[in-house]
């Protein structure tokens, strides 16, 4: 694999908590590793700085952030990853294995939550389970695909929400949604702070939302009161 074939793409708003962790998993002299912030308040710049990454500045708009990322990217394969999602010590070949299938468009880590409540194995197994069978993958599970094809299909939905869903939906019609053999750990601060079952609840509802029309400032709306219950 020549170096920085793969880019790393990071947006961040207020993650200095989890930020070095995440930062510690990726960096490798193979990868090209870009943070994209939104304006944070805290240390997430600072400690990105520290580590290497190199740090982008963008309105407070994870598709925006992305995008300005992706634009910036020197890599022909880009990973999408959360602040607090860390990868697993051979996800390059885990990648690279993933993307060689025949007729792929975009690929995700299986997904393994870390937090307090019990429970959350089989929240990961079912989040497994979905992506598998429905290609429904989301962005706390890492979203890489070929930036050729990330461009082709226009980016990630700069709207207030369901970037990463409406770019499932977009490279879908292109090839097929695979899933990788090894597992990200993402946080399940969510799940801590809500429930098990309020999380996965909001989020179908969302989606039940944005298939019946409604818009996505709509549904952030209601995805941001529900979140503040």
């Amino acid at each position: 694999m020549k170096k920085h074939s793969v880019s790393v793409i990071i947006p961040t708003l207020n993650e200095e908590s989890g930020l070095a962790i995440t930062l510690r998993s990726v960096l490798n002299e193979d990868v090209e590793v870009i943070v994209v912030d939104g304006g944070s308040g805290d240390r997430t710049c600072q400690i990105a700085e520290e580590m290497g990454a190199l740090v982008l500045h963008s309105k407070p708009s994870r598709g925006a952030q992305m995008n300005l990322g992706a634009e910036r990217a020197r890599g022909d394969i880009l990973l999408f990853l959360h602040g607090d999602t860390r990868l697993p010590e051979q996800y390059l070949r885990g990648m690279v294995d993933c993307l060689a299938k025949p007729d792929t468009a975009i690929c995700a880590f299986r997904l393994r939550l870390c937090g307090k409540r019990r429970g959350l194995a089989l929240i990961s197994w079912g989040a497994n389970l979905r992506s598998k069978w429905f290609g429904l993958v989301y962005g706390d599970q890492g979203l890489f695909m070929a930036k050729e094809l990330f461009l082709a299909v226009g980016g990630f939905s700069e709207g207030a929400i369901l970037e990463d869903f409406i770019l499932v939906q977009k490279l879908r019609r292109m090839g097929r949604v695979r899933l990788a053999g090894c597992e990200v750990a993402s946080s399940a601060r969510r799940w801590d702070r809500h429930g098990l079952w309020y999380p996965f609840l909001i989020n179908q509802l969302i989606i039940l939302g944005f298939y019946l029309g409604l818009s996505p400032k709509v549904l952030a709306q209601i995805y941001g009161v529900r979140q503040k219950v």
